[in-house]
């Protein structure tokens, strides 16, 4: 059974930081691509970030460039994603996303709440 596990969020206030992790299980982890996505109150569901299935490259959206880090651990089946410097924007439901673009696979997992607010 495939799964996709995230934590790490809660409450933090503005200029801190939080790291999210995401635990995979069910499918070949190194094999995928692993990207972040944040969807806030009422708004479309955000690209975040992406890292390639070895780990060799990383991308970012804009809004997070400088700020935030994402990077894997394929002996543990893990992704993650640093954040620092969280603005109250970042305020959204963050969502691990697993993709083998190859054969159309995609999974994701069920998301962790990130507030940011004095």
């Amino acid at each position: 059974q495939v799964q996709l596990v995230e934590s790490g969020g809660g409450l933090v206030q503005p200029g801190g930081s939080l790291r999210l992790s995401c635990a995979a299980s069910g499918f070949t982890f190194s094999m995928y691509h692993m990207r972040w996505y944040r969807q806030a109150p009422g708004k479309e569901r955000e690209f975040i970030a992406v890292i390639t299935s070895g780990g060799g490259r990383t991308n970012y959206a804009d809004s997070v460039k400088g700020r935030f880090t994402i990077f894997r651990d394929n002996a543990k089946n893990t992704v993650y994603l640093q954040m620092n410097s969280l603005k109250p924007e970042d305020t959204a439901v963050y969502y691990c996303n697993a993709v083998l673009i190859e054969a159309g696979y995609e999974y994701w997992g069920q998301g962790t709440q990130v507030t940011v607010s004095s």
